[in-house]
């Protein structure tokens, strides 16, 4: 019987001949799928998986639950006088001592992280977009657009921002948080814009950008879909860059005077420990606000880091090349190779 998988072919001097064939198998492989808006958004996100950014986030978290129940962990309000503990050191009573008119120092700091997250967050937020905006029209764009958006950011780079703030400030008596929010973010804007003007000049040249315009794409679709989520790491660190320069310059005004002490944060309880003399025998009044500005400062130092270590491929492959050694039990930081010695057994080998 001949197999069904034989064929017979005609030979060159016209004898038979025969060669087997193999049925082959039917495609079943899938053509990869397109990456959606919200695929590549997910993956950008995935540079707060490292433990800085969480070890960050979570501080921060712990400082937004305190600004949100502040009226509730706090045992007292934050003017409330015990005029029998006038400067007072740590007690049972008081945890973290009192002022100088006997206001509690602890139920001050719970209610101060109020408006210093409302300030960062809410001037980052502008700050942000501003620089989103300017840096990635300018990047984009091309000619006169390009080169006058590029000039208002040099302009905005050298412009003083602390005198700035005071002048806006002390022209009302009693500035409200988003003014201040806003002051902040307009002087902060332009680093943030500068550097994402060179990422998007850079990334405009690339061929899924062409393609996208080849295509009649509109110029929207082109920044928001394939453009922005590129991008989103960068915007995640000039978002926490702007949110630490928000923190330091509040309390910085604060500190100074510039900011009415209806305001109550961090910079204002150290005025007032400065202005009555606390430094340095009245620890209690200035050591822990000054504590609480500092590990802000870390956190978001941490979650910038965390964005660093995504963004630059160098230290994301370091970073994934200890995490497995550290899985398999080695130790990273050793640099010595076991190497194999060389004997005459060996060599006879």
């Amino acid at each position: 019987m001949s197999n069904p998988d034989t064929v017979t072919q005609p030979g060159r001097a016209g004898s038979p001949a025969t060669a087997s064939v193999r049925s082959a198998p039917p495609a079943t492989a899938k053509a990869p799928k397109e990456k959606t808006f919200w695929s590549q958004l997910a993956g950008s996100f995935a540079m707060f998986r490292n433990k800085k950014s969480l070890a960050g986030l979570i501080i921060l978290g712990v400082f937004a639950l305190i600004a949100i129940f502040s009226d509730v962990i706090a045992p007292y309000g934050p003017l409330e006088k015990d005029y029998t503990a006038l400067r007072q050191a740590p007690s049972l009573a008081h945890l973290l001592g009192t002022t100088h008119m006997g206001e509690d120092v602890l139920s001050q700091i719970i209610y101060g992280t109020r408006g210093v997250l409302i300030v960062g967050f809410l001037s980052g937020i502008i700050g942000t977009a501003i620089a989103v905006v300017m840096g990635v029209v300018a990047g984009y764009t091309r000619g006169w657009r390009s080169e006058s958006l590029s000039a208002l950011t040099n302009v905005f780079l050298v412009l003083p921002g602390l005198p700035l703030i005071i002048i806006v400030a002390s022209q009302f008596e009693d500035p409200p948080l988003i003014l201040i929010a806003a002051v902040l973010a307009i002087t902060g804007w332009a680093w943030g814009a500068r550097v994402l003007r060179a990422q998007t000049l850079s990334l405009r040249n690339r061929d899924f950008i062409q393609a996208a315009r080849a295509n009649g794409e509109p110029l929207r679709r082109i920044i928001f879909v394939e453009m922005l989520p590129n991008l989103m790491a960068i915007i995640a660190s000039s978002f926490v860059g702007t949110v630490t320069a928000a923190v330091l310059g509040l309390t910085t005004l604060a500190f100074i005077g510039v900011i009415p002490i209806s305001n109550l944060n961090w910079g204002t309880i150290l005025f007032w420990a400065q202005q009555n003399g606390a430094f340095p025998n009245y620890w209690w009044w200035y050591v822990p606000a000054g504590l609480c500005i500092a590990i802000v400062g870390v956190a978001l130092s941490l979650v910038n880091f965390g964005i660093d270590e995504y963004v630059n491929p160098r230290l994301r492959s370091a970073g994934e090349r200890a995490r497995a050694m550290k899985k398999k039990g080695l130790n990273v930081n050793d640099a010595v190779t076991a190497v194999r010695p060389t004997t005459t057994e060996n060599k006879k080998r």
